[in-house]
């Protein structure tokens, strides 16, 4: 029986679900059909696009972005999927701020939500630095499927462990 670690905590009722889909082999299948299709933000310049709209459009009253890039050296996939880093220097007499977001490069082939669910989440830090209560509303709020995307991106992460790859 393979160890579900990108399914820790959730109900036993849940991981049961998807040992059975590992079991028939459907695992693979039953995403594919949900999510046919990889997104096509292949570029880090196309990411930053896609990133600063969904801001634009979301979070109008935030800080801006200096960065978004996908990033080859996030490895620890169980830990980060992205990372959101904010910088603060002095330089001249001067106070600089910079937000930047890095999305692990294996998220270049995914579905578009997985994408999105994932951009959404680091968003949500420049508002909310914890992973609390008022983080996941915000969450929900820039995307109401937010909870369900997550899942199915641990699915297909888990796919990926046992079975390699799907896009």
């Amino acid at each position: 029986m393979p160890e579900l670690k990108y399914l820790l905590g959730y109900p036993e009722q849940v991981t049961d679900q998807v040992r059975l889909l590992i079991d028939k082999d459907k695992l693979g299948e039953t995403l594919l059909k949900k999510y046919p299709l990889a997104h096509t933000i292949r570029t880090d310049k196309a990411l930053y696009a896609y990133t600063v709209d969904l801001k634009n459009a979301l979070l109008k009253q935030s800080q801006p972005l200096s960065k978004v890039i996908y990033d080859d050296k996030i490895k620890d996939l169980h830990h980060a999927l992205g990372l959101h880093t904010f910088i603060s220097r002095i330089q001249g007499g001067k106070h600089k701020a910079k937000n930047e977001i890095r999305v692990a490069s294996l998220f270049k082939n995914v579905p578009l939500e997985f994408l999105r669910m994932i951009v959404v989440h680091e968003l949500a830090h420049l508002r909310e630095k914890d992973h609390n209560k008022a983080f996941y509303k915000l969450c929900l709020h820039m995307e109401p499927a937010y909870h369900q995307f997550e899942l199915d991106m641990r699915l297909y992460l888990t796919h990926l462990d046992l079975f390699g790859k799907l896009y």
